[in-house]
This record gives C-alpha cells, structure tokens and sequence, in this order.
C-alpha cells in the first residue's frame, strides 16, 4: 500500500467541496471545471479506498470517511493560509497585528504603548479589538486572551499572568461603617457583564459569601461598559485588577474587599504555525509589565 501523499490540488479539491458541499460551486471558488473537481476527487478516492462524497438532492455531502478527512484539511489549509500571509506581511516589512479585547486595549495595552516603544524600539506593532471567544482570524499575528487552561490541541499558547478579580467602586458609594466587611456588598447594587456571569458567585465562593443573595442590578454587553457605570456610581463592578489599575491608582475607583486568583490565565495565542520572533519578545514585555 502506498504511504504517499495525495496530490495538493486533489486535497484542495476535496477540501473546498466539504466546505460548500457543491463541485460547481468548488470549481467556481478554484477557478477550475466542474470536471476537473470531480476528477480530483475521484482520483482521491481511488488512492485512499474510501469514498467520500455521496449525493445529496442537487450537492453532496460527506461520509463518514470523508467527514474525518475534512476535519483534516480544513486545519492544514488554514495553518497554511497563516503561515504564507505571515510570511508575505514579514516581507513586506508589516507590523506585528495584535489582536485583544476593546476594554484591554484601552484601559491597560494603550496607556503602556509609549513604555513599550522605548523597551522595543525595533517591535512595530498594530492593535486591533477582537472578540476573545472567537478564531484568530487571518491577518492577525497574535492575541490576548483570558481563558482557562487546558489548552486547544495544537494551540501555541503563551501563559502571561493570573486573572485576579475583585469588587470595585467609587469611594462615595461605600458606607462609612465597617468599610471592609464583606456583608456590606450585600447591601449595594452590583454590575456585572454578560460574558462573565460567573464572576460574582467565584468571587462570593472564596469569600465565604451566599452568591444569592446578591442584588444584581444591572448587566453589561461589554466589560468597558460596566467599568463606566461603575465610575459614575452606578453600583459596584467586578473587574479584573489589570483593567483598573489606573482608576485605582487616581482614586477614581476603590478596591476594599481586594482580588483573588481564578483559573484563568492570561495568554498570548498564537496561529498553530507561527514562529514569529516579534511574538515572543512582546510576551516577554507583557510578562514584565503584568507581574511588577
């Protein structure tokens, strides 16, 4: 039995009619004959000894044989479509395209931006808001990401710092008495974001708190909106410590019952064939800057 590899072009063929679920509408994205394709795939399947399509009204779908390989392809072809745009933008002498959450980017990466130019005068970088739960799309060298490991398979994952979270509020809004008890969080309205429901009840749980009874008075979409309702006095937020430093350190925001460590890390993620030197020198910047 031969051990060679398919032709690239029959993978391709085959790889793009699993994602359409069409040959006319894979040879029209290749730019090839609805002939050619099927050829192509034929000519797979002969080689493999497995069939891979079957018809389905006026397309086709996969078998289980051919649902495992797309699985396949549909990674390589995309690890390849980084890598090569990686390569090509390196050439071309294009920035470094960081990818983290609009909140990170504004409250934390951008009032560090000069600190970064005169620690890495040769790193040029681009910033750029992402979601953080979704794909790293194309274009984008590396992101930021709060998450809890185990890792993806395959993933390059550069682990920066903890998450460390906690209650905070405009200093007007606390009673004066017994300022530090946890019990008077029970007494005030509380913020949170609709990404993070969880973060209350983790916070209540080490403090010894009933979850409960928290009064819960207003969601967020966004982190940067709760952390504004929070400045106003609209309630208390709970925040990672990295995005209020600066509120805490004017003032702005006080942090009385303190912050604890989740599972959570705070991660540089990178495309699964990136092996940009650029990305591992920004990881060793933010590693200094996050544990100072």
């Amino acid at each position: 039995m031969s051990s060679s590899l398919p032709s690239l072009n029959a993978l391709r063929a085959f790889d793009t009619t699993a994602r359409t679920l069409s040959m006319t509408a894979a040879a029209e994205l290749l730019h090839v004959t609805h002939g050619a394709v099927s050829r192509q795939i034929r000519q797979l399947e002969e080689q493999l000894g497995v069939v891979l399509f079957e018809r389905a009204g006026r397309g086709v779908r996969l078998t289980p044989a051919g649902v495992r390989l797309a699985g396949t392809t549909q990674q390589v072809f995309s690890q390849l479509e980084q890598a090569c745009d990686q390569l090509r933008r390196e050439a071309a002498g294009a920035p470094l395209v960081l990818g983290c959450s609009g909140s990170f980017l504004a409250r934390w990466f951008i009032p560090r931006l000069d600190t970064l130019k005169r620690d890495c005068p040769d790193l040029e970088l681009h910033l750029t808001a992402v979601d953080e739960d979704q794909p790293i799309r194309s274009g984008i060298d590396a992101a930021l990401r709060f998450a809890t490991p185990p890792w993806p398979a395959g993933s390059q994952v550069i682990e920066l710092a903890p998450e460390r979270i906690g209650p905070v509020l405009r200093p007007d809004l606390l009673p004066k008495a017994d300022q530090a008890a946890s019990e008077v969080l029970l007494q005030l309205p509380l913020l949170e974001t609709l990404s993070r429901p969880q973060a209350w009840p983790q916070w209540c749980r080490q403090q010894g708190l009933d979850s409960t009874r928290l009064n819960i008075a207003q969601s967020f979409e966004h982190l940067n909106f709760m952390l504004e309702a929070a400045l106003v006095g609209l309630g208390v937020a709970i925040a990672p410590a990295y995005l209020v430093e600066e509120d805490l350190r004017t003032g702005r925001l006080i942090a009385p019952w303190g912050f604890i460590e989740t599972d959570a890390r705070l991660s540089l993620w990178l495309p699964n064939t990136a092996q940009d030197p650029r990305a591992r020198q920004l990881a060793d910047w933010l590693k200094r800057m996050l544990n100072q």
